[in-house]
Order: structure tokens, then C-alpha cells, then sequence
């Protein structure tokens, strides 16, 4: 079997779900707000009345501390009150990460002067990606978004993120052992209240359109 086979059937098996329970929803409300996601094979979960966020919304982005290319500080406080799309890379990757890195160039473009946006792409090989190679890196793609911010740390730290804040993993809805090599395709989108609102595959453009869409659509929610 094709190495992307698996991967593309897992996330249009969950974007068809996804766009039944919209087109369900949409129909009764006359509006399509963002689903929210609480577990790692993201089933979708609508919710048409803000006053039962609280009780039905399990799950956002816990704590962390890393630091940037510009060794810059960044933690959970930094992301508060923004909207963030998250992805886990590395630099010395040949396959997909720099078509991931290149599509992600264009979403940085709409939004590199908007206040309440950011990037954070994660290295999984933290233990290679220094700050001076984060910053090497980002200058051999043109990344000069302020809101955007390649990070390292610790590896342990970056690896609990990854799976169990973001559920970040190669196949939707598998997590694997913490200290099993990370590589995924996948984007996480996440709003100013830390919680999880889209996955997309970044090597895919039409995904990349629909994530700026949806970033748009965070953004100027109330």
C-alpha cells in the first residue's frame, strides 16, 4: 500500500463526517460555526449555544515552555487570547516538511501582522534543532512572520505536547508510546480559548485554503 494511502482515507474518513454533521447542523441554525474536537480521532462536536461550552468541551492545549529562533520564551500564556495553528516539524527532514513548511509560508503572509495569530512549529528532533539551527532554518525558507515561531526544548516536553494536548500523531486516533519517533503531516487550528477547532493536512493546498478560511473565522468570532 502507498505510504499517503492510509493517511489520506483516515483524514477524509473524518473530514466526510465532519462535513455531513455540518451540512445537519447548518440546516437547522442557518450557520456554520467550527466544530470543536475532544479526542484524538477528532470526532466532530457542534455546538450551537455558548453557555454549554463549559460542560461539553473536555479538552484544550496544556502547559508548556519552549523557546523560539529568536530565543524567545514562549508558553501557553503567550498563546492565550490568540488563535494558533501548530504543526510538528523538523529541520534536517527531506519528505514532507518542506511542502509543509512552503504551504505554510502562504497562511503566515495573510497573517503576519495580526496580533491575535500565531504559528508554532515544533521540532521533533529538539536534541538537532537548536536555536541557531531554528534560525538558519528560518532563514533559508524567507520565515520572517514575527508570529511565527520555530521552537525546540526538551524532548519529553514537546513529545506529551504533541500527543496529548494536540493530538498530534501519524494516524488519527492512534497515540503511540511518548517516546516513539513523532512525523505527521497534519495542522492543528486552535482558538483563543486553547481548544481545538481543525486538522488539516498541510501538504494538501486545498486544505491550506480552507484553513485560512477557518482562521479568518476564529478570528472574528466574538
Amino acid at each position: 500500500m502507498d505510504y499517503w494511502e492510509p493517511k489520506i482515507v483516515s483524514m477524509y474518513r473524518t473530514v466526510f463526517s465532519s462535513f455531513l454533521a455540518l451540512v445537519l447542523w447548518g440546516c437547522s441554525q442557518g450557520s456554520i460555526p467550527l466544530p470543536y474536537y475532544n479526542t484524538p480521532d477528532f470526532m466532530p462536536l457542534f455546538i450551537n449555544n455558548p453557555a454549554l461550552e463549559p460542560n461539553q468541551i473536555k479538552h484544550s492545549i496544556g502547559p508548556f515552555q519552549v523557546t523560539d529562533q529568536h530565543d524567545q520564551k514562549i508558553t501557553l500564556e503567550y498563546i492565550e487570547g490568540k488563535v494558533h495553528v501548530a504543526n510538528f516539524m523538523f529541520t534536517r527532514c527531506t519528505s514532507i516538511c518542506p511542502v509543509m513548511t512552503n504551504n505554510l509560508k502562504s497562511l503566515a503572509s495573510i497573517y503576519e501582522n495580526h496580533p491575535r495569530f500565531s504559528i508554532l512549529s515544533f521540532s521533533v528532533t529538539p536534541w538537532m534543532d537548536s536555536v541557531p539551527a531554528l534560525r538558519s532554518f528560518a532563514e533559508s525558507y524567507g520565515i520572517k512572520a514575527k508570529n511565527w515561531h520555530l521552537l525546540t526544548g526538551e524532548k519529553s516536553e514537546i513529545y506529551r505536547l504533541a500527543r496529548r494536548s494536540y493530538f498530534a500523531e501519524k494516524d488519527l486516533g492512534f497515540t503511540k508510546d511518548s517516546t516513539e519517533f513523532l512525523h505527521t503531516e497534519h495542522l492543528v487550528l486552535v482558538d483563543t480559548k486553547l481548544r481545538l477547532r481543525g486538522i488539516y493536512n498541510a501538504t494538501l493546498k486545498p486544505e491550506i485554503l480552507q484553513l485560512q478560511q477557518d482562521v479568518a473565522q476564529l478570528l472574528d468570532e466574538k
